[in-house]
């Protein structure tokens, strides 16, 4: 069972990050930029989108990792889609909007998921149960992760169309050190919390126990 509940958590995290980075692409055409639809950037065809780290390699890890006894956890990301700040209608503004437009769409995946559960998951706890638990935990996780307000993350692009011009320009300077300050917290644990209340709202959202 844990084996299938692994592959079955593949392909929602593979899904579910390409309609993050569709979202963005949306968001993005419908505010002038057409660039990732220009370069086929705008399909759930996974191969445009597959990041050899983040799609393949790091979730490969963590199944690898949990089939020897690690915590059932996946987590990765594809390739950025393609945008050109230049082309929105209002560059600093527009790209906020363009930012919280995956999020949103992580957010609805695990909405219509944890719909799906209390729907069909009346009896005892199932493999499909699991599943769908695991869907809209990947997706918040992901929708969660992504508001953190630090490059290159979704959250600093919507920090930055809040902020006034010359402090989002001092903001703006962080951004050669952003993956520097995510493995740093990574590694420290100091975004344990956050996973912990994923788990928490997943379970609440889902009707599941906490202890899966």
């Amino acid at each position: 069972m844990r084996i299938i509940v692994l592959l079955f958590s593949l392909v929602v995290l593979l899904f579910s990050i390409i309609i993050h980075e569709c979202a963005h692409g949306l968001a993005a055409e419908r505010r002038g930029d057409p660039t990732a639809r220009m370069e086929g950037r705008i399909t759930l065809n996974p191969i445009p989108h597959l990041d050899p780290i983040g799609s393949i390699l790091l979730p490969g890890i963590m199944i690898l990792m949990s089939l020897f006894g690690a915590p059932l956890f996946i987590f990765g990301w594809a390739k950025p889609v393609p945008i050109n700040p230049y082309n929105l209608n209002d560059p600093k503004r527009d790209m906020m909007w363009v930012g919280l437009a995956g999020c949103a769409a992580n957010f609805g995946i695990a909405l219509m998921l944890s719909l799906l559960a209390r729907i069909l998951i009346t009896g005892p706890i199932s493999l499909a149960a699991v599943v769908l638990f695991y869907g809209v935990s990947i997706n918040l996780i992901l929708a969660f992760f992504n508001l953190l307000p630090i490059p290159p993350l979704d959250g600093s692009k919507i920090l930055t169309g809040i902020l006034p011009e010359h402090y989002a320009y001092i903001f703006s300077r962080i951004e050669p050190f952003g993956f520097i300050i995510l493995f740093i917290l990574l590694l420290g644990g100091m975004l344990n919390f956050l996973f912990v209340a994923v788990a928490r709202l997943a379970a609440l959202l889902t009707g599941m126990p906490f202890y899966f």
